[in-house]
């Protein structure tokens, strides 16, 4: 496994299924073109772009210029790095028949060649960032929160998400990524527990 401080935007599931086998940080999908209607995911992006970088890591094909395109053209060029996959013949073992342009995306990849790709996009890997090395968020903080394990805490989440201004349809796992990858554990304990204690509704900064 590798350290990654950015936050690594990819297409689709498959793509960030393979990337987790590869990669400690964040991994965001785009839902592939469902990216251009979906606001709150493009917000996310932003913010996450902002406070640590982002990576675009879409295939080589036409949709996946597509998609870097139109992504880079949404967030200031200093705040994002394109990681890009070699163009190879072939189909994912999932996929009934090749893509269009018959080429391998993300997923077909070896993790060896993944972190090539990212290596050569100039990912700050290894935890070069003092940042990255302290201690984050976890499931247990979300739990004695009721954010996660209780009868409740999908409408307790979709709350504290509507308030911080993040997508709310995020899962739990979701949720602390995004937590993770815009806040200290610190700054995101204190919001937390504001929230907690807070009846009256009001937006969180």
């Amino acid at each position: 496994m590798i350290r990654v401080r950015e936050a690594i935007v990819v297409e689709g599931r498959a793509d960030k299924a393979k990337l987790s086998g590869l990669v400690e940080g964040i991994i965001v999908e785009t839902g592939g073109f469902q990216i251009f209607r979906d606001q709150e995911k493009m917000e996310l992006i932003r913010r996450l772009a902002a406070e640590r970088g982002v990576v675009i890591f879409t295939d080589s094909d036409g949709a996946g210029f597509l998609i870097r395109s139109r992504l880079s053209q949404s967030l200031p060029p200093n705040q994002v790095k394109h990681a890009y996959t070699p163009d190879v013949p072939g189909k994912e073992r999932r996929k009934a028949k090749p893509s269009k342009e018959g080429k391998l995306g993300v997923e077909g990849m070896t993790l060896a060649v993944l972190e090539d790709c990212l290596r050569r996009a100039g990912a700050a890997i290894d935890g070069g960032e003092e940042a990255e090395k302290k201690e984050p968020l976890t499931k247990a903080d979300l739990y004695d929160l009721g954010l996660s394990g209780g009868a409740e805490s999908g409408a307790r989440r979709k709350d504290l998400q509507k308030r911080l201004g993040l997508p709310e349809r995020l899962s739990a796992n979701g949720l602390l990524a995004a937590l993770n990858g815009l806040y200290s554990r610190e700054e995101a304990l204190a919001l937390l527990y504001r929230w907690s204690g807070d009846g009256g509704g009001e937006a969180l900064k």
